[in-house]
């Protein structure tokens, strides 16, 4: 048996929120100077994204064949957590970056 249409949806959302944790974790490793493991923990970031944008694409393609697919409140918040992850890892991605100048200056700094 298939998963209901809610099923679906939360699963966007349970994807968008796993990125989001990912990459707020990645931005604590970055913290702490743990650039390798903050590269990781966004990579994690991008596969969860990479499958709640499956899923949603398969709901806009089911309905650009035809396919009758309800708007509803549960699926236009299920949009907005997970484009509000991808924005917010996005500027996490530019945060860690600014640690990494920061480190190589502190380093330059000491030697």
């Amino acid at each position: 048996m298939g998963k209901t249409i809610e099923e679906t949806i939360f699963s966007i959302i349970i994807h968008g929120g796993n990125a989001r944790g990912k990459a707020y974790e990645a931005l604590k490793f970055a913290q702490s100077g743990d650039f390798e493991k903050a590269k990781k923990a966004l990579d994690e970031s991008d596969e969860e994204i990479k499958l709640a944008h499956n899923i949603q694409t398969d709901i806009i393609q089911k309905e650009a064949g035809g396919e009758k697919v309800e708007i509803s409140v549960l699926f236009v918040h299920a949009q907005d957590h997970l484009m509000t992850a991808i924005a917010e890892k996005e500027l996490i991605e530019n945060m860690i970056d600014l640690y990494k100048r920061i480190d190589r200056l502190e380093k330059d700094k000491e030697a």
